[in-house]
């Protein structure tokens, strides 16, 4: 526990006897290897203010979103700057590959955190994209290696310039990744299909839709289901028609106008 709930008396009291009971593991779980982890998500640095949300930052800042947390104490984060600048080139040069930031355990199954010591400025730079690719697929392949089932990629370690939403790595390894790389866009697209009125019969289609792929997911699924879903963009219907499945392509149209449905639901993607 930190000093500062012994100092306070805020401690938990049966956090000792919980640590002890953990250093006493089944003889099953002794034969267990370290480093056997079932689940990957692999994060990266945002600004350079980010690194105190890690387990070496302040607990009173990660408690908080980082957005919110600088805009409140701004004052003396300005103050840390020089720190906080000689901090961030230290953990990208000591770094030169990912890095474990967290472990946890839910029942059985073992997750981790790794982070890519990279920020957000840098991701948006072109010529850093190929030296990013090659620590997310190093990272993969690790995973790989040690028999992470699931390795999800998050935050910017999924874009579309970057690497097409991961599609790229598993074309540089074909059928030798025994892992399952995913990046949410699935799950993001089965909650905005499921989250529609059962009564839905039309959807209009607005905003980054082809270059998105929940965007892409939710309009196979939909057209799939039956349901109409308009474009008002022809380089959108054209783009979505070639990843629809040719037996639902009839219910994807493309329209400036659905006046003449009565009731219409409007889908927009960021």
């Amino acid at each position: 526990m930190p000093i500062y709930d012994y100092i306070y008396g805020t401690i938990d009291r049966s956090s000792d006897s919980v640590y002890e009971k953990s250093l006493k593991r089944s003889g099953e779980e002794e034969e267990e290897s370290a480093d056997d982890v079932d689940v990957v998500h692999l994060t990266h640095l945002t600004t350079p203010e980010s690194i105190y949300h890690l387990r070496i930052g302040f607990a009173s800042l990660a408690s908080k979103p980082h957005r919110y947390t600088y805009t409140l104490s701004q004052w003396y984060l300005q103050l840390l700057w020089p720190f906080t600048a000689s901090c961030s080139v230290l953990v990208s040069w000591i770094y030169g590959r990912t890095f474990v930031s967290e472990s946890n355990t839910l029942d059985k199954l073992k997750l981790q955190t790794w982070v890519v010591p990279r920020y957000i400025v840098q991701y948006n730079l072109p010529w850093r994209r190929e030296a990013i690719n090659s620590l997310i697929e190093e990272a993969i392949l690790e995973a790989d290696a040690k028999g992470v089932k699931v390795i999800s990629l998050g935050l910017l370690n999924q874009g579309e310039e970057l690497n097409r939403n991961g599609e790229i790595y598993l074309e540089r390894q074909p059928n030798k990744l025994k892992i399952k790389v995913v990046d949410g866009s699935s799950l993001a697209a089965a909650v905005v299909v499921n989250s529609l009125p059962k009564t839905t019969a039309h959807v209009l289609l607005r905003g980054t839709v082809t270059a998105n792929k929940v965007a892409n997911a939710v309009a196979s699924s939909l057209c799939q289901m039956g349901i109409k879903v308009a474009t008002i963009c022809k380089d959108d219907y054209e783009k979505l028609k070639l990843r629809i499945p040719v037996e639902a392509q009839h219910n994807l149209v493309l329209s400036t106008s659905y006046a003449a449905h009565k009731t219409v639901t409007m889908v927009t993607i960021l």
